[in-house]
C-alpha cells in the first residue's frame, strides 16, 4: 500500500480511520498455505481483527474461525462460516454463551479446565448432544524469543502440563463430551524461526503424551503459531520462508505414527495474517512548542490505538513505524505526537523524527491491522470512533461498523 493510496482514503473518508488491504491479506493467506503444502489448515483468531469485511475476505482460505466469545461466534456466522466450522475457545465462558454455542451446533469447544468440561458435559446432555471438544494444555516451558509467554506459570488458559494425566482421565468420563484432539498456544509474536520450531517440537511431544493417556486417535491438533510481525523501525520481519524446512519434518514425523495418521493439524494465527496490512490514519489538528518540544496534536490517541501508545503490555515505550504521508520530503525535525484526550499519557510518539508536520497533515501508523480499533477504549471522552475502510479488488470501500458486538442475536445484524 503506497502513500498516495492512503492519502486518497483519508481524503475520501476522513480521519481518524483504519485502512486494511484485503488484496494483500488474501495473498498472504495463500502464501502461508503454500509454504506448508497442505500440512496445516488455517484457523483465524477473530480477536485479532473482527471486522466483518475482513473476515469475509479470509473465509474462503480458512479451515475454521477461532472465536473467544459468543459475540465472535455470531460474527463468524454472519461472515458466512457454518457453525460446525467454528472453534470456541477462551477462559470464563459464561454459561449462557456455552448453551448458545451448543444449541448452534458449534464445531469444537476448547476446554480451559476440567470444571468447564464438567459444565459443558452436563449442558450438552440436557439437549441430547455429544459435544466435540479439544483440551487446551498449558506447557511447562516455551523457548526464548516470544513477545509474551503463557507457559510455565499460573494461567487461566488450559490444563497445566503436569496435571494433564489426571485431567484427561476425568475428562474421558464425561458422557456429554467427545474428545477429538488437543490445543496449545503458549507464546505470541515471535520473529525467530528457530524459536517457533522449538516450540512446535514441544507441542508435538505433549500431543504424543496426551494421546497415550487417552488412547484416542486425534482428529485435530491446534498449533498456536505465535508468528510475529515487526512493529518498530529497527525490527526484522519473520523469515517465514525458513519455516517449512524446520517445521515440516516435525509434522511429517508425527503424522507417520499410526495414531496421528488421520489427524488434521491447524495453525491458529491472527496478527501475522492481518497485522502488516492495516494502518491507522490520523489527522494533525494543532501545533505548539512547549519547553523546547514541538508538539503536534492529532485526532487519534490511545482511545483509537492503545497498542501504538505503548499501553498493551509494553515494558519500554518505543515509537512504532509512523510516517507523515502528507509531506514526506519536508525538513526533518523531532516531534511529540499527542492525541485528543484530556490526559498527559495520551501520546502516540515521543522524540519522533519526521518530515515537517503541519496542521492538516495525515500521519500513518503501520502494522495496525491487528489489535487496533477493537483493543482500544474508543468510548473514552466520547470522540468519534475511527472509520474502517478496505482496499478490495483495487478500490477503497467503507467497511465501518458502529455495532461491534452482539449478545442476544443469534447472528449479527
Amino acid at each position: 500500500m503506497n502513500r498516495s493510496q492512503l492519502l486518497d482514503a483519508a481524503e475520501i473518508f476522513g480521519t481518524p480511520m483504519y485502512a486494511y488491504d484485503l488484496d494483500a491479506i488474501r495473498d498472504r493467506l495463500e502464501m502461508l498455505k503454500g509454504l506448508f503444502e497442505g500440512r496445516f489448515g488455517v484457523s483465524y483468531a477473530i480477536k485479532a481483527n473482527p471486522n466483518l469485511d475482513l473476515m469475509r475476505a479470509l473465509l474462503p482460505g480458512l479451515t475454521t474461525f477461532d472465536a473467544s466469545s459468543w459475540g465472535e461466534v455470531a460474527r463468524a456466522q454472519t461472515a458466512g462460516m457454518p457453525a460446525d466450522r467454528i472453534t470456541f475457545s477462551g477462559p470464563a465462558k459464561r454459561p449462557r454463551e456455552i448453551n448458545k454455542a451448543l444449541n448452534a451446533g458449534i464445531g469444537e469447544l476448547v476446554l480451559e479446565s476440567i470444571e468447564e468440561a464438567r459444565f459443558v458435559s452436563d449442558a450438552a446432555q440436557k439437549i441430547g448432544r455429544t459435544q466435540p471438544v479439544l483440551l487446551r494444555i498449558n506447557p511447562l516451558r516455551v523457548p526464548r524469543g516470544f513477545g509474551a509467554s503463557m507457559a510455565g506459570t499460573a494461567s487461566q488458559f488450559g490444563v497445566d502440563e503436569e496435571d494433564m494425566a489426571l485431567g484427561l482421565e476425568k475428562l474421558m468420563c464425561f458422557e456429554g463430551l467427545n474428545l477429538i484432539g488437543f490445543h496449545i498456544y503458549s507464546g505470541t509474536n515471535s520473529r525467530d524461526p528457530q524459536a517457533i520450531t522449538d516450540n512446535f517440537a514441544i507441542f508435538a511431544d505433549i500431543f504424543r503424551k496426551a494421546q497415550k493417556i487417552t488412547g484416542i486417535a486425534p482428529r485435530r491438533l491446534v498449533f498456536g503459531s505465535g508468528f510475529g510481525i515487526s512493529y518498530l523501525p529497527d525490527e526484522d520481519e519473520l523469515d517465514h520462508a525458513a519455516l517449512p524446512a524446520l517445521i515440516n519434518p516435525i509434522i511429517d514425523e508425527l503424522k507417520a505414527e499410526n495414531s496421528f495418521a488421520n489427524t488434521r493439524c491447524s495453525l491458529e494465527l491472527g496478527r501475522w495474517l492481518v497485522g502488516p496490512y492495516g494502518w491507522l490514519l490520523t489527522g494533525v489538528i494543532s501545533q505548539k512548542r512547549s519547553r523546547g518540544v514541538e508538539i503536534r496534536s492529532c485526532d487519534a490517541g490511545f482511545n483509537n490505538h492503545l497498542a501504538a501508545c505503548g499501553m498493551m503490555g509494553s515494558v519500554i515505550r518505543r515509537n512504532w513505524i509512523i510516517d507523515n504521508i502528507s509531506n514526506p520530503q519536508g525538513q526533518v525535525a523531532s516531534y511529540m505526537l499527542t492525541g485528543p484526550l484530556c490526559t498527559t499519557i495520551d501520546r502516540l510518539a515521543l522524540n519522533l523524527e519526521l518530515p515537517q508536520v503541519r496542521p492538516g497533515d495525515v500521519i500513518s501508523v503501520a502494522s495496525s491491522g491487528a489489535y487496533g480499533l477493537t483493543a482500544s477504549p474508543t468510548r473514552f471522552i466520547s470522540h468519534p470512533e475511527p472509520r474502517e475502510v478496505v482496499w478490495d479488488s483495487g478500490r477503497w470501500r467503507d467497511a465501518t461498523e458502529r455495532q461491534m458486538n452482539t449478545w442476544d442475536a443469534e447472528i449479527c445484524p
